[in-house]
């Protein structure tokens, strides 16, 4: 379901839209193993999750004075980015990348900054950006990173490795679970790297 204003929206194939995996750890590694079910906590991420916390905690930036708020509390990758790059030889699978939420049916890295995801019955959460990745990627597998990062001719970076969001509302979130997205109101801001 997608709740715009008025206009339908090309970014959810209608009511399909579902949570594919969910993934957690409580250990700072690029890849995340899967779990039966996810806990959102508002304003913190997941619960458990190395990257959770409502000011920012990422191994490569942080530094101790810092005190950024948390713009990465939820990674979410659509599971369609696994067929596109499967067709160049690389086999990836939920929770590889290192997302939380591993997604169906949403155009995530189309949707404006702002967005709203339910996720299951109470889970919310808001688009920040877009997952800026590094290099751990090739480590992954070897040319992986080029696939997800490139630059177009006109100079133009395109990153397809997913987003980044907050936690608005609580909420456990399963494989299965429908979603569904609210564009934010009034002009609409491209998502950038976060």
């Amino acid at each position: 379901m997608v709740s715009t204003d008025d206009s339908p929206s090309p970014t959810a194939s209608d009511s399909t839209a579902t949570v594919v995996a969910v993934a957690s750890d409580d250990v700072h590694r690029f890849s995340k193993p899967l779990q039966e079910e996810i806990t959102l906590i508002a304003g913190h991420g997941v619960a458990g999750d190395a990257h959770a916390g409502p000011t920012m905690i990422r191994r490569v930036r942080y530094r101790p004075t810092e005190t950024l708020p948390n713009l990465r509390q939820v990674h979410l990758v659509h599971h369609e980015l696994f067929d596109e790059v499967a067709v160049d030889g690389f086999t990836v699978a939920p929770g590889q990348l290192g997302e939380n939420v591993t997604t169906r049916g949403v155009d995530l890295l189309s949707l404006p900054r702002g967005t709203r995801i339910r996720l299951g019955t109470d889970a919310e959460v808001e688009i920040t950006g877009l997952r800026n990745p590094c290099k751990q990627i090739n480590g992954f597998q070897s040319g992986l990173m080029k696939r997800l990062v490139s630059r177009g001719a006109d100079g133009q970076v395109t990153r397809l490795a997913g987003v980044m969001a907050i936690v608005l509302s609580d909420g456990v979130v399963r494989a299965g679970d429908p979603l569904s997205i609210t564009l934010p109101e009034g002009e609409h801001e491209a998502l950038q790297p976060v």
